[in-house]
């Protein structure tokens, strides 16, 4: 999570208050600012506010920090989603590793959807299902860096591409709505899919039925 500050200064030998902010920062540079400007006993007022524009109270952060090792943090998600067009079945793979007690973990699994139109639609149900499992594990106010081979998801999620499609368009409501409920700020990344063979993997396994989840610690 990133935190900047705003903030009313009265300099010396003046009355007049001035509005200023900072750049984004990271929790622990934020609330040492605010310990250095505090101590010039000039503040007349000073909030904290994350990326997505939320208050937060100095106790709150700190609060946060201890909190941060215990959850899982520094999560990185590669998906993947395939087609049937036969069936009309997708089959989605994930892969997501994350640090949490001072040890690294990956959770594997794959899922299957039904009545999906096309692969790129396969795709937007693989980033779904992503921040579904995202809930379940209780990830919150963090950045999460997602790799995906899919060029019209990359683009269109990222808001690099408009949306035009409808059975797109719902599935990034679902997501931005997820998304928003838990404070996470989605980082995403086009890569080959050479680079995307775990998640590829797992979603074939998941049509030719045979369902994966597990969590390994990583040495």
């Amino acid at each position: 999570m990133k935190i900047r500050l705003e903030w009313y200064y009265v300099p010396a030998k003046t009355k007049q208050s001035f509005f200023m902010k900072s750049d984004w920062m990271s929790v622990q540079q934020a609330i040492m600012l605010h310990d250095d400007l505090e101590k010039t006993g000039r503040l007349k007022s000073i909030e904290f506010l994350d990326d997505h524009d939320s208050s937060w109270t100095k106790k709150e952060l700190i609060k946060f920090i201890k909190q941060f090792e215990t959850e899982p943090h520094d999560l990185v998600a590669y998906i993947d989603g395939g087609y049937d067009v036969a069936t009309r079945q997708t089959g989605i793979g994930l892969a997501v590793y994350f640090q949490q007690n001072n040890k690294k973990w990956r959770v594997r699994l794959n899922d299957t959807f039904d009545l999906i139109e096309d692969n790129n639609e396969a795709e937007y149900a693989a980033l779904y299902r992503l921040l579904r499992q995202l809930e379940e594990m209780d990830v919150h106010h963090q950045t999460i860096h997602i790799y995906s081979d899919s060029m019209i998801v990359v683009n269109q999620a990222s808001g690099e591409w408009p949306c035009y499609e409808e059975h797109y368009s719902k599935w990034l409501d679902r997501i931005e709505e997820l998304a928003s409920k838990h404070g996470l700020s989605l980082q995403f990344e086009l890569i080959d899919r050479s680079l995307n063979k775990e998640a590829d993997q797992l979603a074939t396994q998941a049509l030719e039925g045979t369902k994966i989840e597990s969590v390994i610690e990583k040495i």
